[in-house]
């Protein structure tokens, strides 16, 4: 039997641990803005949705209830500037789906997948689970015409680098792939999350113009709506793209529980909620911005999404080590590509609380 662990990188948190251990041994004990994991309450509205629907003795539907299906194609219509008609389906939480992207279409060894030259360590892992072959790159240019890309990924606003991509290169992105066959998958997580910029989707009608072929958005309402731990995320695209996901899927039994479902139209119909925690991580975010400004830091793009991309100028783990010594834990650049082996990545995902202690103890 083939150990399949064994393709894969270390896994990234678990090198974080010794770090996360003196941080834990500060007197005021521990700021973890590492991993990014929502602190805030699940808002009410959606804990209803979840207790009403918890009566759930059947089996769910896989590709969503008629109800969550029309929620996400309205949110996307919304929300993306999406005016053409659109396969949609819920996911499992957005991981398990770029971890399963793919092999689910069909990438296999000998095909190329294009990731971004910093980014989300999860895609890598996804192609490793493929056998295929990864390529970093933010160039087009750069990749020539290999005939090999099967797939391209994009991130916008980027994790970790809060970067935005305009719509004028997420045009060229899909014409570019388009002409090659290959499809363009956006992960989108972030999109609710502009702070000086704003984000476009690819599914926009100034990308696409309402003709999605090829082209997949993932979407996630772990951060948007603190759901991480609800495993609540949606896909929207290429019809045909999407239907061919929903039959693997089936066989799989990759499906998203009742109960989760219907919290997720609760949560899809209501913006109020998301306006209220976006003014929690606003003000986190200038609270931290300002204080790793002052203690030496430079933030770099962080226009948009929940992390401050941050540098000392030094080894990464060179300042997660001094991070830590004052109980302040980071994710190190390194987790995100060998372009980033001099920043770290700061969450806003803290209490209140927690972010002015972060604050206090960065002030010189």
């Amino acid at each position: 039997m083939t150990v399949l662990s064994a393709t894969l990188p270390d896994f990234p948190w678990d090198l974080l641990e010794p770090a996360k251990a003196v941080a834990a041994a500060h007197p005021g004990g521990i700021v973890d803005l590492s991993i990014g994991t929502p602190v805030d309450p699940v808002p009410p509205l959606i804990r209803a949705a979840l207790s009403d629907a918890s009566d759930a003795p059947g089996y769910p539907l896989t590709a969503g209830t008629p109800a969550l299906r029309a929620a996400i194609a309205g949110w996307l219509a919304r929300t993306c500037d999406a005016s053409g008609r659109l396969g949609v389906l819920p996911t499992i939480g957005s991981k398990e789906l770029v971890a399963w992207l793919p092999t689910l279409l069909g990438v296999r060894p000998g095909d190329v997948v294009v990731i971004p030259q910093v980014c989300y360590p999860t895609y890598e892992v996804g192609v490793r689970l493929a056998g295929a072959e990864v390529v970093r790159s933010d160039s087009l240019t750069a990749l020539g015409p290999d005939p090999r890309v099967k797939l391209v990924w994009i991130n916008s606003p980027s994790n970790p680098t809060g970067r935005v991509l305009p719509a004028a290169h997420l045009r060229k992105v899909v014409d570019w792939a388009r002409e090659r066959g290959a499809v363009v998958v956006s992960d989108e997580c972030y999109l609710s999350l502009g702070w000086d910029e704003t984000p476009v989707s690819v599914l926009a009608d100034e990308v696409c113009g309402g003709d999605y072929t090829g082209v997949i958005s993932v979407h996630s309402l772990s951060k948007r709506s603190n759901l991480a731990g609800y495993r609540a995320g949606f896909l929207g695209g290429d019809p045909a793209l999407i239907a061919e996901l929903l039959a693997v899927r089936k066989h799989a039994g990759m499906i998203v529980p009742a109960p989760v479902q219907a919290a997720m139209v609760a949560a899809l119909g209501d913006e109020t909620h998301v306006s209220e925690q976006r003014a929690l991580y606003s003000a986190r975010r200038e609270a931290l911005r300002d204080a790793l400004a002052k203690a030496g830091f430079s933030i770099e793009h962080s226009t948009a999404g929940l992390y401050l991309w941050s540098t000392r100028g030094e080894d990464c783990w060179a300042t997660v080590d001094w991070l830590a010594e004052r109980g302040i834990l980071a994710a190190p650049g390194a987790f995100y590509g060998p372009a980033a082996a001099r920043h770290v990545r700061i969450a806003l995902t803290a209490t209140d609380e927690r972010v002015a202690e972060a604050v206090a103890r960065l002030t010189p």
